[in-house]
């Protein structure tokens, strides 16, 4: 996209192309319960942005986990062949996995881990799998935000089921994130693929309740970035991050 369609000035605002000011996200919704099978299941949608995010409950960790009465909470992330405009093959079909993937597989799991307590988990595993449906930036985000969901239901299950301590405080915080860039000079939140692709710098955001970072992953693209231009990327990750909890807490309170 061109630099007038992406950015408008009116009436002394920036305005982006999708219509949006610079600190607004796009419409997120999250709905539980997505799928009957697993112990925690949810669609989180992020303007047209779907991921499935599904938790699966173990009563076994890896093998060296085992013996130390801790539990274990790993990701897994793949797209799905015709999430973009063109098809890829799945990863079976190349005989190896997507380093894209894995590297973003690791991201999740790192996140979710920031907020877990192993030993109130106990010597079990939780296996959270994001499957991207349909691809318009923000996937790695969005799998974060909805697969929090899906770990907060598979613990709730265990714990009716008591595999772990109806008491046991598994989850030490909440655990979102958000991108953020800057685009023809101006930082922006949220950014969807026409924005993320032309981005001067794209920035990923990984943020506890607390507001404190679990992971902040920021790239100049097109050219450096200077600590002021930081500090606006993280406030704008800070305040996204803050409406996604709220859209989490309320998602966790329907039934």
């Amino acid at each position: 996209m061109s630099e007038i369609q992406l950015v408008r000035h009116v009436n002394g605002k920036v305005v982006r192309y999708d219509g949006r000011s610079v600190d607004q996200m796009r419409p997120v919704k999250i709905t539980r319960h997505w799928t009957k099978n697993p112990e925690g299941s949810v669609l989180i949608e992020c303007g047209d942005t779907r991921v499935m995010c599904t938790a699966s409950w173990s009563n076994t960790v890896p093998r060296w986990r085992q013996g130390r009465g801790l539990g274990w909470v790993t990701a897994e992330y793949a797209m799905v062949p015709r999430a973009t405009g063109t098809r890829n093959q799945r990863d079976s079909v190349k005989g190896h996995v997507n380093g894209r993937a894995e590297e973003i597989s690791r991201l999740i799991g790192r996140s979710l881990r920031g907020v877990v307590d192993y030993k109130a988990l106990g010597e079990n595993q939780i296996i959270l799998d994001c499957d991207v449906l349909q691809a318009d930036g923000g996937t790695r985000t969005a799998s974060i935000t909805g697969a929090y969901v899906a770990l907060v239901d598979a613990i709730n299950w265990a714990k009716a089921h008591h595999y772990i301590d109806p008491s046991a405080r598994v989850l030490t915080d909440q655990v979102s994130a958000i991108s953020a860039g800057i685009i023809h000079g101006i930082p922006m939140l949220d950014l969807p693929y026409p924005e993320d692709s032309n981005a001067g710098t794209d920035m990923n955001v990984v943020m506890t309740g607390a507001g404190k970072f679990i992971e902040i992953q920021g790239t100049a693209e097109h050219g450096p970035f200077d600590r002021a231009q930081l500090g606006q990327l993280l406030d704008l990750a800070a305040k996204g991050n803050r409406e996604l909890q709220a859209l989490q807490r309320q998602a966790l309170a329907e039934d």
